[in-house]
């Protein structure tokens, strides 16, 4: 049956929530995708959702947005993952573009106030939606030593690269360990991708990754070059946000594209607005030394390094569907799905709880707000606004009483 257009709106909408309130990073954006797709709406089972994150992870990109994208087309098909893009990605996009073209006159002490409570409660949001998954994921002894294990050896090394080898790892115990464990048919992960979308968008993310340089080079044109870059970034990073920084530092400031000072106060806007770190590239591009539209500039870069994203999950989901009822597959995957609650809790125990201890009055602030959203009575994205808000007006308050 054929999305209806309120289905499409009532998507739209959701996303647009979503992006409105969604701070905190990865980890945060999963876990409000959680309570929204898994709890409330129903969309995906515990076990569908965790292989969703299991697979995006080893995807080059921005995990939480092909996460996104990925319920989006589950929803409402290849349009429906381009309205949840749209809807969750913009508001941050924009609030960064207008950034950009106000670098002069914005109090950039604010932002840091804000993005001080932000933190806060994302933290309690991140708590609860750990401890719902490892209900699901951690029931046994052996799941229970896979998902501390990956904590540990994240929390200690802090190298995206091991979470990799964490999640192969994992998946070689799951094979050896859980034998006798068989997958329902209801948690099998399909998503609508015709054949013709799927081999379609692999073909155009080579060619892109060829074709591209290429043109770039030959035209000598701004817009292509930037899209160019942001392209390449997009389909070859891996390991998130924080990871993209060094390499879009590399190829804007280098570049002389970006100033570095604007580039710095654009990463801190960055972290004090929803959505995905990747907006940051919407940023870059109206912030451009190069003397062409800054708007324009921030749409092509934005565009440009989250459209690998779209063509890896036409791609990559496609296939899966092909190999997911292999009995040896569906073994590795309960391993899997423990160890990504291990790589979850790795990144809130560092750097997040190791930053908390340096401040016992946050830790007590935290650990109402975590009280709070157990508690279920008060909707987890106004008790996030909330908390920055008063995190920002507090601040500012005393450091204009103490000045």
């Amino acid at each position: 049956m054929k999305p209806q257009l309120k289905q499409f709106l009532d998507l739209f909408l959701c996303f647009l929530k979503l992006g409105c309130t969604a701070f905190g990073g990865p980890v945060a954006h999963l876990a409000c995708f959680r309570t929204e797709f898994v709890e409330k709406q129903k969309v995906f089972t515990d076990s569908q959702f965790t292989t969703l994150i299991s697979i995006c992870q080893f995807l080059p990109g921005p995990a939480s947005s092909q996460v996104g994208l990925a319920i989006g087309l589950k929803q409402a098909g290849q349009l429906g993952a381009f309205i949840a893009w749209f809807a969750f990605t913009m508001p941050s996009a924009i609030l960064l573009i207008l950034f950009a073209l106000s670098l002069n006159t914005l109090d950039n002490q604010v932002l840091f106030n804000l993005a001080q409570g932000l933190k806060l409660a994302v933290v309690a949001v991140i708590i609860h939606a750990l401890w719902q998954m490892a209900k699901s994921f951690c029931t046994d002894k052996i799941s229970i030593a896979i998902m501390l294990l990956s904590t540990m050896i994240m929390a200690i090394f802090a190298a995206i690269w091991l979470q990799f080898l964490v999640i192969i790892l994992a998946a070689l115990i799951g094979i050896l360990c859980f034998k006798s464990r068989t997958q329902t048919k209801q948690n099998q992960l399909d998503l609508p991708i015709k054949s013709a979308n799927a081999k379609i968008s692999l073909t155009l993310l080579l060619a892109g990754l060829i074709v591209l340089p290429l043109l770039a080079g030959i035209f000598q044109n701004q817009f292509l070059a930037l899209f160019d870059s942001f392209f390449r970034i997009g389909a070859t990073v891996f390991g998130g946000g924080h990871v993209v920084l060094p390499m879009l530092k590399n190829e804007v400031v280098a570049a002389g594209w970006v100033s570095e000072q604007n580039f710095l106060a654009g990463y801190g806007a960055t972290q004090a607005v929803p959505g995905p770190i990747f907006t940051f590239s919407a940023f870059l591009g109206a912030a451009n030394a190069l003397n062409i539209s800054p708007v324009l500039a921030g749409l092509v870069c934005l565009f440009a390094i989250f459209l690998p994203s779209f063509l890896l999950v036409n791609g990559c989901f496609y296939y899966w569907q092909f190999v997911q009822n292999n009995q040896t597959l569906k073994n590795a995957i309960t391993g899997v799905n423990a160890a990504v609650v291990g790589l979850l809790l790795s990144y809130l125990v560092n750097p997040i709880a190791f930053d908390l201890f340096e401040a016992p009055q946050q830790l007590a602030i935290v650990f109402g707000l975590t009280l709070l959203v157990f508690s279920q009575k008060i909707p987890v994205w106004v008790i996030v606004i909330l908390t920055g808000v008063i995190s920002a007006l507090v601040n500012q308050f005393f450091s204009q009483l103490f000045s």
